[in-house]
C-alpha cells in the first residue's frame, strides 16, 4: 500500500494552521479551505483534526479567538495568531525546512 501526502499530515498541521494564519484572521473553514487552496487540493484537513489543534494551539498560548460572522452570515469563531503564535510559526518553520531539506537530500542521494 502506497502512502499518499495526506498520510503525513498530522505531524505537519501545526505549522499549516499557524501559517494560514499569518496575517489575517480566519475561522475554521476558512483555514481548512485555504490549506487545501494553498496546496492546490493535495492536502485537506479533517474537521475533527482541525479543530482539536486550534483548541491545543490556544491553550499553549498561540491563538486567540473571537466571535463575528462569516461571509455566508453564519456566526464562527475567528482564530488569529498571538504574538507566542508567531514565534512559534517561525520555530516550526525553520524546523520543517531543516526537515524536508534532509528527506530531499537523502532522496536525491546515488
Amino acid at each position: 500500500m502506497h502512502r499518499t501526502p495526506q498520510d503525513l499530515l498530522p505531524g505537519s498541521l501545526d505549522v499549516l494552521i499557524l501559517k494560514s494564519l499569518q496575517g489575517s484572521a480566519r475561522h475554521g473553514y476558512g483555514i481548512s479551505r485555504w490549506i487545501r487552496e494553498q496546496t492546490h487540493g493535495v492536502l485537506g484537513v479533517e474537521d475533527a483534526a482541525l479543530y482539536k489543534a486550534l483548541h491545543r494551539m490556544a491553550d499553549k498560548g498561540w491563538l486567540s479567538s473571537t466571535w463575528g460572522t462569516s461571509e455566508l452570515g453564519r456566526r464562527a469563531k475567528f482564530y488569529e495568531l498571538t504574538p507566542s503564535g508567531a514565534e512559534a510559526l517561525k520555530a516550526e518553520t525553520n524546523t520543517w525546512r531543516t526537515f524536508s531539506l534532509a528527506v530531499h537530500k537523502l532522496l536525491e542521494t546515488g
